[in-house]
């Protein structure tokens, strides 16, 4: 569910897995207006859906509408997936962090938590997503730097000690001794500026990610691969968010195939 939805790849991804799981069914996408979004979701359960994904503007929104929220989507602030439970009642929960995670020690497994420092560029929701996510894995400091430096102060009173905010004019220099650098903003996309940031402090081992994923290689890490440092693409992040989902509604983890992942990068 989302306004606009046609856009989503969740479809292709789902019904990729409903197909090599033998299920019968369908994953379709549903626009539905922010108006309208208690009536449909209320509906889930009388027309036999097990479930499904929110997106924008939906996410937060959801909070106030299910009948529980896991733990994760509370701290994260938002829900991407619902489950349908055996008594018609509402699960909300968010799988942006494990598929954040996830992706990451895919794409570099030699990346480890108390490597060092992270920074983390933005103060969104895909922020709140990567904060959990690197805080639940161990790292020990998050330097955290937006536009918005209220929004980031506030963000790292919430998430506590490990956050420290820092003023957007000092994200250049935040990069010295830091393992891994992370966009979570919509600079790099398609249609957007660059990211405006110099890596000439970031160490040659540092992993840089970033969120976006169109286009697959973004400035950033064009910049970061041309001087050597390890990438992992924003792809792997929706992907590996796909996964617990359809895990809740159907009870199988699926894995991503070469087949599924070239489907996709052809979508774009």
């Amino acid at each position: 569910m989302g306004w606009p939805v046609a856009h989503s790849r969740s479809p292709l991804i789902h019904g990729h897995w409903i197909a090599e799981h033998g299920l019968r069914g369908a994953y379709i996408p549903l626009a539905v207006q922010p108006a309208h979004l208690e009536q449909a979701l209320r509906a889930l359960p009388v027309l036999g859906f097990a479930g499904c994904n929110l997106t924008i503007p939906h996410k937060v929104q959801a909070l106030a509408i299910l009948d529980a929220i896991d733990p994760i989507a509370q701290r994260i602030g938002a829900v991407n997936t619902v489950v349908v439970q055996a008594d018609g009642s509402l699960h909300g929960t968010n799988t942006d962090a494990f598929g954040y995670i996830e992706s990451l020690r895919e794409a570099q497994p030699a990346w480890k938590a108390t490597q060092g420092p992270a920074v983390v560029l933005g103060a969104g929701g895909a922020a709140r997503a990567v904060l959990c996510a690197l805080i639940g894995a161990g790292v020990p400091l998050i330097r955290l730097c937006n536009r918005d430096a209220g929004k980031a102060q506030a963000l790292a009173q919430e998430f506590g000690a490990q956050v420290q905010a820092l003023p957007w004019g000092e994200r250049h220099a935040a990069l010295e001794s830091a393992a891994l650098l992370v966009n979570t903003t919509s600079l790099g996309m398609y249609g957007q500026d660059a990211l405006d940031i110099r890596l000439d402090a970031l160490p040659p081992k540092a992993v840089v990610s970033d969120i976006v994923y169109v286009p697959r290689i973004t400035p950033l890490l064009a910049a970061a691969q041309a001087r050597g440092n390890p990438v992992a693409e924003g792809l792997g992040m929706l992907l590996h968010q796909a996964r617990p989902a359809f895990a809740a509604w159907f009870g199988s983890m699926p894995n991503i195939s070469a087949s599924l992942l070239q489907a996709v990068r052809g979508s774009f």
